[in-house]
């Protein structure tokens, strides 16, 4: 083959990647939530089931050696398993590296991993080739559960990492996700705790009745780009009973969230609870469908907020309630920013808000403006709801601003609703 043809090859195997790359998005089915009207706090053997414990597999408890293969052949003896096994991780330290935890899996009932001990992530971003720490992808039924630890062991990888937030490049690396949820289907996490991961706690993608419970999930509030819980492209997803301590958003819902439930979580320090950032990549699909209520918040950044990218990609977010929150010391407690990361003369956001209701939310704040509310001038808000707001600067007012919205008021608004 000569150089001309090798060059058309390439040129020819470019565009092809490209165009994979560029294939449309699409939302996950559901399909039946198995765990729909059953007990989830208990957990119960199954008759016969069997325990696969990793130290049978050559694990060591003692943190320092590396237990990944041990790890992976104890997975693949459980999710292959014909019978009910589940994967346990006794008391002690476990380090691991990245680490697939692939399906389909051949049990009966959804497979088991309970973390009893501490499972600490190796400190050398080289081996993150798969840009996560524990990847669980392509099971239909999975529970991960046990009161133990993951340890993200983070605290060196955050002196280099790049906030691809608010990064406007596309190609933005972050850093490793602790537990990274992909295709997944009728999965669980609960009571187990989260610490010092290298990026994110928990990030959900592409899934389908999920359910986050009873989680500790606690970095320093210094920490960069350390999100609690992110979700995207998901429907389904159930998040209440936990505590998040972050250095970033206790839970960021990105495009594609779709009836999202998050109830009785409390949070800070960290950046709030967020819609967004939307609006930053080209066919993004539509968030909908989600309630947040009974959250309080503790000094965090922001409270409630949606935020879109100016003048970038189109979207839409609709039907979204926040209700039942309670604020002390918040700085910005209710926003919405369709001008995202724009400093000065902004062009209009591309991202349609519409159906948002903000109920019942008061407390503190310790800024003089408590309800920002700044809409694109290309697709100005509609129907945007505020009922029964309290919110207090100590003994000084507070204010509102507003730009291309008309908020509909009802009942109780301190500050006073904008003119």
């Amino acid at each position: 083959m000569d150089m001309t043809e090798r060059v058309s090859v390439l040129i020819l195997y470019v565009a092809l990647v490209y165009h994979v790359g560029a294939a449309k998005k699409v939302m996950p089915v559901a399909g039946p939530d198995i765990y729909k009207n059953k007990n989830l706090d208990q957990d119960k053997l199954v008759p016969g089931e069997k325990i696969n414990n990793v130290i049978s597999f050559g694990a060591k408890a003692n943190g320092k050696f590396d237990c990944t293969q041990a790890f992976m052949d104890a997975w693949r003896a459980t999710c292959h398993s014909k019978v009910q096994a589940r994967l346990l991780v006794p008391e002690g330290t476990f380090v691991l590296s990245s680490m697939f935890f692939a399906g389909p899996c051949s049990t009966p009932e959804p497979v088991t991993i309970q973390v009893v001990g501490t499972i600490a992530a190796t400190t050398d971003l080289s081996e993150y080739e798969n840009n996560e720490w524990l990847l669980f992808e392509d099971v239909d039924g999975i529970k991960i559960i046990g009161g133990g630890t993951f340890d993200g062991v983070g605290k060196n990888s955050w002196k280099t990492a790049t906030n691809c937030k608010e990064d406007p490049d596309a190609t933005c690396v972050r850093n490793p996700s602790s537990i990274y949820f992909h295709r997944i289907k009728n999965g669980i996490i609960q009571n187990v705790k989260s610490t010092n991961p290298k990026g994110f706690h928990i990030f959900v993608t592409n899934c389908a009745n999920i359910r986050l419970r009873r989680l500790n999930l606690t970095a320093p509030e210094e920490s960069p780009n350390t999100d609690g819980i992110h979700i995207s492209q998901s429907i389904d997803v159930e998040v209440a009973k936990n505590t998040i301590e972050t250095g970033d958003d206790c839970i960021a819902m990105l495009h594609g969230s779709h009836q999202v439930s998050i109830n009785n979580v409390n949070c800070g320090p960290g950046h709030g609870i967020s819609i967004g950032s939307l609006g930053k990549y080209e066919e993004e699909l539509e968030v909908k469908d989600i309630r947040v209520n009974n959250v309080s918040m503790v000094g965090t950044e922001n409270g409630v907020r949606i935020k879109t990218w100016p003048n970038r990609y189109a979207g839409n977010a609709s039907n979204i309630t926040f209700s039942d929150i309670t604020m002390q010391n918040v700085k910005n407690p209710i926003v919405i920013d369709q001008e995202y990361q724009c400093s000065s003369k902004c062009k209009g956001s591309l991202v349609k808000l519409k159906d948002v209701v903000f109920s019942n939310i008061k407390g503190t704040t310790t800024s003089p403006i408590a309800v920002d509310l700044r809409c694109s001038d290309k697709f100005p808000c509609e129907s945007i709801k505020l009922e029964n707001i309290g919110l207090s600067l100590k003994s000084k007012p507070t204010g509102s601003r507003c730009a291309n919205i008309k908020p509909i008021y009802k009942g109780l608004q301190n500050p006073p609703g904008c003119l």
